[in-house]
Order: C-alpha cells, then sequence, then structure tokens
C-alpha cells in the first residue's frame, strides 16, 4: 500500500481522504517562485529555534528572502493581533501550537488567513487542510529503559492508583494549555474510549458523579499528586535518568528523546490503553495583511515538503503531508506508533477554548501535592 494512503488509514477515518477533487490543476510552482522574488522580505514566528535555519534554507533554495524568528504562541497572537489593529504587519507567516487560540483571536477577526498548496491537497490530511496545519507534534508517555524491560503501566487508569502517587509527570498544565485541550478533546470525542478502559482496568463499569469519563480521569490523577515540571526538559529528566531508580512515568513531547543521545533512556509507552499520547497540531498561516503574499504561500508550501519540514521531523514532528514518513533517525521511534495516537479534532477548537477554564478548574482544585 502506498505511503501515503497507509499513513491516511492511521488517522481520523471521517476526516482523512484523498479526494482528487480538491487538486489544483492550474497551480504553477515555478510562477509562484517568479512572483515571490519580486516580493519583500518575509518574517516568520514558529515556537521552534529550528525555525531560523528553516529560513535560511529557504531563501538560500528559492532566492526569495526570508527571516526565522523563535516565540511562543501567546507571544506570536499578541504580535499579531497588535499588528494587525495597528495596520503594522510585523510577520508575514506564523507557525502557532495553540489551536484554539489561534483560531478564536487570529483566525475568526481574519487577522491571518489559510492557504494550502494546491498541488497537494490530495496528499495533506484533509482534516488539516483548512485551516492549514503544517505538522501533528506527538505528546506521548514515557518510560525509563534503563529501570524497566518495557511500560510499566498498560492502561492509562494505573496513573490514578496509590502505586503512582508522586510518580507521573508531566508540565503544568496551566503553562501548557495543550494538555488542557487533550483533556476537552478526549471528554468531547474519545469519553467512551475512556469509560471502557476504565473497565478494562477494574473489572468494573465507572462511577462517577463528574460529566464524563475524562473528568473523573481527571480529577483521579490530580489528586496523585504528579510532579508538574515547567518544561518537558524536566520531565524527561525526572522519567529518563538512567541510575534514578524508581522513576516517574510522564506524558512529554518526542523532541525530548534527543537526549537519549545524551545519556538519558526514554521510552514510549506503546501499546497503552486507550492511547499513548496526542498529537497536537502546529498552524502554519498567512498574516492578512502581509506585503508579500506570494512570498508567504512559497515559504508555507516549503514547509510541506519533505526537505522544508526535516529539521522539526528529526523531533517526531509529523507532517501531515502523508506522502512522506519521519526520518529514520528520529529518535523516539514515534513513526511505528503514530496509529495509537490520538488525533487532534481542529473541527471542535472552539470549544476547546470555551471549557479551558473549566478543565484548568477542576485540575487545580483536585491537584494534592
Amino acid at each position: 500500500m502506498p505511503l501515503n494512503r497507509t499513513l491516511c488509514a492511521l488517522t481520523i477515518a471521517t476526516t482523512c481522504f484523498m479526494a482528487s477533487a480538491y487538486a489544483d490543476d492550474t497551480f504553477d510552482l515555478q510562477t509562484l517562485i517568479d512572483n515571490a522574488r519580486q516580493e519583500a522580505p518575509i518574517t516568520v514566528y514558529a515556537p521552534t529555534g529550528k525555525i531560523v535555519q528553516q529560513a535560511e534554507d529557504f531563501t538560500e533554495k528559492y532566492g526569495v528572502s526570508a527571516v526565522g524568528v523563535k516565540a511562543k504562541a501567546a507571544q506570536t497572537i499578541e504580535i499579531v493581533s497588535r499588528g494587525a489593529r495597528a495596520n503594522n504587519v510585523q510577520a508575514d507567516v506564523v507557525l502557532i501550537e495553540d489551536a484554539p487560540g489561534t483560531t478564536e483571536l487570529l483566525l475568526e477577526p481574519h487577522h491571518v488567513s489559510s492557504w494550502a498548496p494546491e498541488d497537494m491537497t490530495d496528499d495533506i490530511i484533509r482534516e488539516y487542510q483548512d485551516p492549514l496545519a503544517v505538522i501533528l507534534a506527538p505528546n506521548v508517555w514515557a518510560y525509563n529503559t534503563a529501570e524497566y524491560d518495557s511500560c510499566p503501566i498498560t492502561n492509562i487508569w494505573q496513573l490514578t492508583e496509590d502505586e503512582w502517587r508522586h510518580k507521573v509527570t508531566l508540565q503544568d498544565p496551566a503553562i501548557k494549555p495543550l494538555y488542557i485541550d487533550w483533556f476537552n478533546q478526549m471528554a468531547t470525542h474519545h469519553d467512551q474510549e475512556m469509560a471502557e478502559a476504565f473497565h478494562a482496568f477494574s473489572g468494573k463499569p465507572l462511577d462517577t458523579d463528574e460529566a464524563s469519563a475524562t473528568a473523573e480521569f481527571v480529577k483521579r490523577l490530580a489528586q496523585n499528586g504528579p510532579l508538574m515540571t515547567p518544561s518537558d526538559s524536566e520531565a524527561a529528566e525526572a522519567i529518563g535518568t538512567p541510575d534514578a531508580g524508581d522513576s516517574f512515568v510522564g506524558l512529554i513531547s518526542t523532541a525530548a528523546f534527543r537526549d537519549n543521545n545524551n545519556g538519558l533512556a526514554l521510552g514510549i509507552c506503546h501499546g497503552l490503553e486507550p492511547f499513548i499520547g496526542i498529537s497536537y497540531p502546529t498552524f502554519g498561516l498567512m498574516t492578512t495583511q502581509t506585503r508579500s503574499p506570494n512570498a508567504a504561500k512559497l515559504f508555507l508550501h516549503y514547509l510541506m515538503t519533505e526537505e522544508g519540514i526535516k529539521l522539526q521531523s528529526m523531533d517526531g514532528k509529523m507532517s501531515t503531508n502523508t506522502t512522506f514518513a519521519l526520518p529514520a533517525e528520529e529518535a523516539s521511534g514515534i513513526e511505528q506508533f503514530r496509529d495509537q495516537l490520538m488525533m487532534y479534532r481542529t473541527a471542535t477548537a472552539g470549544s476547546d477554548w470555551e471549557n479551558r477554564q473549566d478543565w484548568l478548574d477542576l485540575w487545580g482544585m483536585n491537584y494534592s501535592r
């Protein structure tokens, strides 16, 4: 089976398809390049420092000047919003790892617009074409391979037991909204699977006063006193330090697995029920006031190629272009387990935004040190 069809089958069946009706036979890449070369340089904001090198490589490849700037989602949203209101464009292309915030604060007021490369619409997962998600960044449950032959948990509900009290770690949800959105996505789309996982874990149906099985899980996990860290790297150290003994299990980005080359011993909890983690989109969008729309489109086109996204793919970040896989040298090995990830559904990003505070309150009210 061709790679694009194989990877498509591993995503959301109802939203991922390769319908040729979406292709645009009139699109001409060389014309886009020629037009882009006539425009002013562009500035690209992204949550990774690798955007600096990506912009340099793009400039060298096409002769179209681009500058990459590392910025967190909240900072980028503020820059774009202020620039739009003041009619003073500071960014031309933005990569933002905050689907609800981007939807509500930038897309809804039309500060940014989405463009999917017209020669790739047969290959990009349909769910992630409008708005365009350039990559899906996995956050996975991980364990210490120096301490355990295999992951010590097989069901996510085990993390709510006394055995794992104070032995679970993750970045503080208050500073990583991805995890709050994960809660809402599970409750919205996968609550039955959470309930079934509890039944498989305990041998009896879940009895809860909460509004959902997911809410009960979030409450119990918070009550079990997980170690909340300010960064993925600190969570990864708690999990994967080889000589730590009695190490943590935790939720981390696949990018943290690069530190296996520096002495950590991190492994993915593959086979974990109901999911091994979540794959979260990074939107790639153009500012509506850009003075270089062709250059902005060309940069987005570049990011949707294997060459253009490779620097980020090395961190396990998966392109939504299904014609190529992750590099063989990617550290985590997530490629072989991507079908076990919960895929974020952008159609309900508005619900994630509306319910963020409720989930944060549930977590905070039940958190036990």
